[in-house]
């Protein structure tokens, strides 16, 4: 982790970004947000609001045509559907893959293995076959990656999308947990109005612009009369 960065300064530093297709279609206008260190934030909008563009966007995965995105510290995603990130067999070595990079020893490798896995109480797991999982295990497999690589900041794009209603609200109070025992930051794509209950703050997006951050309450209640017209 890092411990150096001052507590005062944000995770996530999005300003003034606009993002269009090659279509010329405006998917965001001029949208900047801030979330604040160790704190688990929500992006909320109906479908085709821009969300997961946006989140795409900071996790590098498009480039910003304006605007700027500064990310303080490791940064990590997980995605909709985790099948499309598990690319081992197994628990323990799907972990281990993100690691490679690192050039560790194989002791330091088992440590962060077991120690990421033990994170997300997957750690009696490690030798299970990815296949044999629930969709909510897999989401804690390729959370234990991102923690097993020591990174700051996690991105979800709306997690719980395939899950079951109980495996859904499990994995996010596990995430707020994570963010709340670790110092992680945390920023969950959502449009599932129950979820809200389990971070710090959210920011609303409409037709790619943001219109409104704070409370989790407020947002919910905001969201809500946007769904009802």
């Amino acid at each position: 982790m890092t411990e150096s960065l001052p507590l005062s300064l944000p995770a996530i530093e999005v300003k003034d970004l606009s993002f269009a297709w090659a279509s010329g279609k405006t998917v965001l206008d001029n949208c900047s947000l801030s979330v604040p260190r160790g704190e688990f934030w929500m992006l909320l909008g109906t479908n085709g609001s821009g969300k997961s563009t946006l989140l795409r966007l900071i996790a590098g995965l498009l480039a910003p045509q304006v605007g700027s995105i500064d990310i303080h510290g490791g940064l990590g995603i997980v995605f909709q559907n985790p099948d499309t990130q598990l690319v081992m067999p197994t628990v323990g070595a799907d972990v281990a893959f993100g690691l490679v990079a690192e050039k560790l020893t194989p002791s330091q490798v088992r440590h962060r293995v077991t120690e990421a896995l033990s994170a997300v109480n997957l750690v009696d797991l490690i030798r299970r076959p990815i296949y044999a999982l629930s969709g909510g295990q897999k989401q804690r497999v390729a959370i234990a990656g991102a923690i097993a690589r020591q990174i700051d900041v996690i991105l979800f794009d709306e997690p719980t999308a395939l899950l079951d209603p109980d495996a859904q609200l499990d994995l996010v109070a596990q995430v707020r947990e994570l963010v709340k025992s670790r110092g992680l930051t945390a920023l969950w794509v959502t449009h599932r109005l129950e979820e809200l209950d389990y971070c710090d703050g959210a920011f609303l997006l409409e037709h790619g612009k943001l219109v409104d951050r704070g409370h989790p309450e407020r947002m919910r209640q905001r969201l809500m009369k946007e769904i009802e017209s």
